[in-house]
């Protein structure tokens, strides 16, 4: 690969920038200064410094972020912050997208991504990949309510839901419901099948990634090697 390009793909500076910065001598390939833009170099075993930092290669990358309220799920948007919005300006230069849209004001656990293939698997809906909220409701749940909630209900278009998982909280006005389906607006709809509403929502898992607690709203962070394996064998599933 040519050293240009994989700045570039890395996110760490444009063709332009690489070039004025080998021009300088700001950029190291094994500890020696590189002679030209289009070097050919290993992406998975040359070891690459950029202005003296060491630049870290991902085949994919992966982020974890906590979406705050107000933000859309979109790669950008003429009116609203967008998530990618809240990513600084290097991680921003790579087309990463969020895997499956959260509502605008809808919070929690949201995976971005540059895998196309792997996101199309988690979302294909032959996946069948869980999906669990955490949620507050209008009014308290009755027994009634939360057996039609886990059974199916009917919403727009007549289309009636896959059974879901209902626990609880004490007080019964809300609790944590897990899906594995994705259709628009879905849990507000199935909390107004019922004659409900939903006040607050947030996604606290995706598959099996789990929403890091340490994260506050807005903030994010690379997967773990861990997590990116167990999340690429269950897309695999």
């Amino acid at each position: 690969m040519r050293l240009d390009k994989f700045l570039s793909e890395t996110g760490t500076a444009t063709r332009s920038e690489s070039a004025k910065a080998i021009r300088r001598g700001g950029v190291l390939v094994d500890g020696v200064a590189a002679s030209s833009p289009s070097m050919q170099i290993d992406p998975e075993r040359s070891v690459i410094d950029y202005l003296g930092e060491r630049v870290v290669y991902r085949r994919y990358t992966y982020i974890m972020l906590n979406k705050p309220e107000g933000v859309v799920s979109a790669t950008e948007d003429g009116k609203d912050k967008t998530v990618l919005d809240l990513l600084p300006e290097k991680l921003r230069r790579l087309n990463l997208f969020p895997c499956g849209r959260l509502d605008k004001n809808t919070v929690g656990l949201m995976l971005l991504t540059d895998n196309g293939e792997l996101s199309h698997r988690l979302l294909a809906p032959k996946s069948h990949v869980a999906k669990s909220y955490r949620f507050l409701a209008e009014s308290e749940i009755s027994d009634e309510d939360k057996v039609a909630l886990e059974t199916g209900v009917y919403i727009a278009g007549g289309y009636r839901t896959k059974p879901a998982k209902l626990a609880l909280d004490e007080g019964r006005l809300g609790g944590v419901i897990t899906i594995i389906e994705g259709k628009y607006h879905q849990i507000k709809l199935m909390l107004e099948a019922v004659d409900n509403k939903i006040l607050h929502l947030e996604r606290i898992t995706f598959g099996s990634l789990t929403l890091d607690e340490g994260l506050a709203r807005g903030e994010w962070r690379f997967l773990t090697e861990r997590e990116i394996r167990e999340l690429e064998s269950h897309g695999r599933n």
